[in-house]
């Protein structure tokens, strides 16, 4: 039994995964924002592997900068050397030197590279963000149509035959009670003046 409902929670979630799916699918705006969330996520990723290569690039010419010290050191050594007659001495800073020689080209070769390596990284680097600038000014132009198309959309609603019968009917509603309360007005204006005209006439008539 609560394999059956496992087996069931797990249907309910795998079609909801689906229906949801296909919602993205019909709304390329949401499908364009989680491309750029994932882009975006990618870019710094890739600044932070930018940044690791800089720091790399460093470090060899950090090593370079001390092999060279320590070669003219040997290199200076090995001459003093060369001076005395003690072959030990010598055997061991023309070893120095060469071994200092040696990592010194493989130092200069990995950093020629890593250069290389930095400037094409980089540039690379320069073009996603190019490109996440682009699809955020694709993004505001499809959400500026899609913003028309809800605003005609709501517009052609009240704009539908139904929508204008009913204005017009309560457009003649509206001329109709406007010509009673005028008619009412002019009786009631004119039920004063008869007022009056009654009033004026037993003042004379009281004069006499």
């Amino acid at each position: 039994m609560k394999n059956l409902l496992t087996k069931f929670k797990y249907s309910i979630q795998a079609d909801l995964h689906e229906l949801f799916d296909k919602k993205v699918e019909k709304n390329p705006i949401k499908m364009l924002n989680q491309y750029i969330r994932e882009a975006e996520k990618q870019t710094e990723e890739t600044g932070k592997l930018l940044a690791r290569q800089g720091q790399l690039k460093k470090e060899l010419e950090g090593q370079l900068a001390q092999t060279v010290e320590m070669l003219e050191k040997r290199e200076a050594q090995l001459t003093l050397a060369q001076n005395t007659d003690e072959a030990e001495l010598i055997a061991f800073a023309q070893d120095e030197v060469t071994a200092y020689t040696t990592r010194k080209q493989a130092l200069l070769t990995s950093i020629d590279a890593a250069n290389h390596e930095y400037f094409a990284l980089e540039r690379k680097f320069e073009t996603m963000k190019h490109k996440i600038k682009d699809m955020k000014v694709r993004q505001l132009q499809l959400m500026g149509k899609e913003n028309v198309v809800r605003a005609n959309y709501q517009m052609d609603k009240v704009l539908t035959t139904n929508n204008v019968d009913q204005f017009d009917e309560l457009s003649n509603y509206i001329d109709d009670l406007s010509q009673s309360i005028e008619h009412k007005y002019e009786v009631t204006t004119f039920e004063a003046r008869l007022a009056q005209l009654e009033k004026e006439q037993k003042l004379i008539e009281q004069a006499k």
